[in-house]
This record gives C-alpha cells, structure tokens and sequence, in this order.
C-alpha cells in the first residue's frame, strides 16, 4: 500500500489556510448589505460604542435622535448584518458633504465589510451630488490607512487632532475605473 506523505507546508495550509478561508466564506455569503433604519439605532450605537481606535470619550456625545437625524433628514445610512446582528454600518451626510460614520465591529474587520460599506455609500452619495465629501479621523489609526488606500487625499486637520480627508467626484470615478 503506498503511503501519501505530505510537506510541512502541505500540511499547514490543509490544516490553516482552509479553515480560515473557509470561515471568510461562510461569512461571505451571510453578509447582508441593506440600507439602515431607525430600528437598527440601538445594534448602530452598540457598534460604534464597541470599536477600539476613534473611540468616543463620552458615549453621549451620540445620542440615538442624533442617529435618527442623519438617517432620515441630513443623509443616508447602511448596515451589513451577519446573521441578523448588525456588525458594522456607514453613514454620509449631504447637508454638510461628510461622512458621519464608518464603524466596524472589531470582531469583523479584515473581512472587506468596511469596504463594501465604504463604496456603497459613496456610489449613493455621488448620484446624489457631485460635491466633494470630507470625513476626520484620528491619525495613526488602521482607518487613516484604510482612507488613504481608499483614494481619499489629506487636506488639512479637523478638530483638536483628526486629520481631514476629501473625495472629489472625479477622484472616485477615477479609483472606480481602476478597481475593475
């Protein structure tokens, strides 16, 4: 009988690599992409109360009317939900040209959510306007990198120290075209 035997490279991706590549697509394919309501308040707070970097100081200062508010009148929002739990959500506000929110729960980064999250808000916010959009975040954070790989250009500061990004219409199509 001939025995099979295998490298240790064989071995670690049978034993590796398949697991985790199978667990991204299970995930994959429960992922549900949905434009947010008032009903999702309370899983959006939760979300953003449960991220480790650009923490709020004080979970206040976010009230749920204010959620409501950028939901329904100022803007637009979007949930992926994993299993019926909300695990991370965008919103964009066209009243003042800003990303209010992007926010993962930490338990679901790396998985390409905040992406998907991230185009599908700014694709509804360039039909809606061809205004550039802004957004701040604290330097020397996984989202600065993720804004910058994103195509967003640095313009200046925002606040006591985050670092304001912008996005113009012509640079997101461009980034569109080249992400074909």
């Amino acid at each position: 009988m001939h025995r099979q035997t295998f490298t240790q490279a064989q071995v670690k991706y049978r034993n590796e690599t398949i697991p985790k590549l199978m667990a991204l697509i299970k995930n994959f394919t429960k992922r549900n992409i949905r434009e947010a309501t008032i009903d999702d308040i309370q899983q959006i707070q939760f979300v953003r109360n449960s991220v480790t970097e650009n923490t709020l100081s004080d979970p206040n200062l976010v009230s749920d009317k204010d959620c409501e508010e950028f939901l329904t009148k100022r803007g637009k929002g979007w949930v992926c939900e994993i299993d019926q739990k909300i695990v991370g959500f965008s919103i964009a506000d066209l009243k003042e040209n800003n990303i209010w929110a992007l926010f993962l729960n930490p338990e679901f980064e790396k998985q390409g959510i905040g992406k998907i999250l991230h185009d599908t808000m700014l694709d509804w916010y360039f039909q809606q306007t061809k205004k550039a959009v802004w957004l701040g975040t604290t330097p020397g954070t996984r989202a600065e990198i993720f804004y910058r790989k994103a195509g967003w250009k640095e313009i200046g500061t925002h606040g006591k120290d985050e670092i304001k990004f912008e996005m113009t219409f012509t640079d997101w199509t461009a980034q569109q075209q080249k992400n074909k």
